[in-house]
């Protein structure tokens, strides 16, 4: 298995929901403030359907932590960069229409 993609930034050591992965790739090429993304806590919930979408929810030490949802789930992100919270929004939401 495959443990880092996109030059190492993406750090998969768990699985990740359905669709988040290429919006995560996308992420991470497109914004070079990041320095990267880890995927956590999968559960299921009953209102996620359609495509992926991404909301920041608070900051951590080193970057924000994330909710993304998608396929009757809700996965942790926690996101380690420098970008503020409206830089990090338009990022995750330009990844997301692409």
């Amino acid at each position: 298995m495959r443990l880092r993609a996109e030059r190492g930034k993406l750090k998969v050591e768990h699985s990740i929901i359905d669709g988040l992965r290429p919006v995560l790739e996308r992420l991470l090429r497109d914004s070079p403030g990041i320095r990267s993304v880890i995927p956590g806590v999968i559960r299921r919930v009953r209102d996620a359907r359609g495509l992926p979408s991404v909301r920041i929810t608070v900051p951590v030490t080193n970057g924000w932590k994330a909710i993304a949802l998608s396929a009757g789930a809700r996965q942790e992100l926690f996101i380690s960069t420098d970008l503020s919270k409206d830089d990090l929004e338009l990022a995750l939401r330009n990844a997301c229409d692409t």
